[in-house]
C-alpha cells in the first residue's frame, strides 16, 4: 500500500511539473518560454537556439545554420535534422510540423519523422 501511495505522489509530483507552451517570445537574444497561466517558465539564449520558426503546446521548432532543431516544452533540445534534408520549415500544428523543400511540402511528427508528403503545386 504504502509503495503505491509513494508511486502516486511521484507521478504527481512529474505532472505539476510539465508545462505546455502557451507563447513564445524571442526578444533580443533571448527566447522567452510562457506557460497556459501566462507566466514565463524558461529562458533560452538564441545563441543556443537560433530562431524559432514554429511552435505548439508540446514542442518548437527552431533553426539555426543549416539546421534544424526540435526541443520539448521544457525548452530541451531533442532532435537535430538537416535543413538540406527538411527545407524551409512552414508551420507547426498539434504533434507534426510541416516544410517545404523545392516543389514538395512534407509533414514531420513531432519525432522529426517524414509522414507525408505531396505536391507543393
Amino acid at each position: 500500500m504504502m509503495k503505491y501511495l509513494l508511486m502516486a505522489l511521484l507521478s504527481l509530483s512529474l505532472a505539476a511539473g510539465a508545462h505546455r507552451i502557451s507563447s513564445i517570445e524571442q526578444k533580443g537574444g533571448w527566447i522567452y518560454l510562457y506557460d497556459d497561466s501566462g507566466r514565463k517558465y524558461k529562458t533560452l539564449s538564441t545563441s543556443t537556439v537560433g530562431d524559432v520558426v514554429g511552435y505548439s503546446s508540446t514542442f518548437f521548432v527552431s533553426g539555426k545554420g543549416g539546421w534544424v532543431y526540435l526541443w520539448d516544452a521544457e525548452g530541451k533540445k531533442y532532435k537535430t535534422l538537416s535543413e538540406s534534408t527538411v527545407g524551409t520549415v512552414i508551420g507547426v500544428a498539434g504533434d507534426t510540423f510541416t516544410s517545404r523543400k523545392n516543389g514538395w511540402i512534407y509533414t514531420w511528427d513531432r519525432n522529426g519523422k517524414k509522414i507525408n508528403t505531396r505536391s507543393a503545386k
